[in-house]
């Protein structure tokens, strides 16, 4: 477990300090501002899709380790991934997320596991999930994790 543990805090560290896809992409075909109001994370995800695949995907903001390194991660997850694909891995991460249980592999999103023993933690691994899913939906105003 100290090896999982050793993982995790690298990864996170990682995507932390060295976020992928930390940009604007400023003609998005999808767009939306997250915010997870308990601690202040606050993140805007872009999406260029086309033909029902994910072009490129970023996103911009300020947050914890792990809210800014879940974005960094499902970024680098979701590109070039059909919407269908990219809603359905969001389901069984957010199970992840939430119960710290997979029926599958999830790759790199497994680090973030662990967050289900901290339910305030919780919020901050799911908000740029729940951001893209809003832009996926063109939902109009701030998604919010409460």
């Amino acid at each position: 477990m100290d090896i999982f543990r050793d993982l995790y805090q690298q990864l996170i560290i990682d995507h932390n300090q060295n976020p992928r896809n930390f940009h604007e992409i400023t003609d998005a075909s999808h767009h939306a501002d997250g915010q997870n109001p308990l601690c202040g994370d606050e993140l805007s995800v872009f999406i260029n899709e086309k033909g029902g695949v994910i072009i490129d995907i970023a996103f911009t903001g300020t947050g914890c380790a792990i809210s800014k390194a879940s974005a960094s991660i499902m970024t680098s997850t979701l590109k070039g991934m059909t919407v269908d694909e990219a809603k359905t891995l969001f389901e069984k991460f957010h199970i992840l997320a939430t119960t710290g249980e997979s029926a599958e592999d999830l790759g790199k999103l497994a680090v973030l596991g662990g967050v289900h023993k901290y339910p305030s933690r919780v919020k901050c691994a799911t908000l740029a999930w729940h951001t893209f899913q809003g832009a996926m939906n063109n939902s109009q105003g701030i998604i919010k994790t409460e």
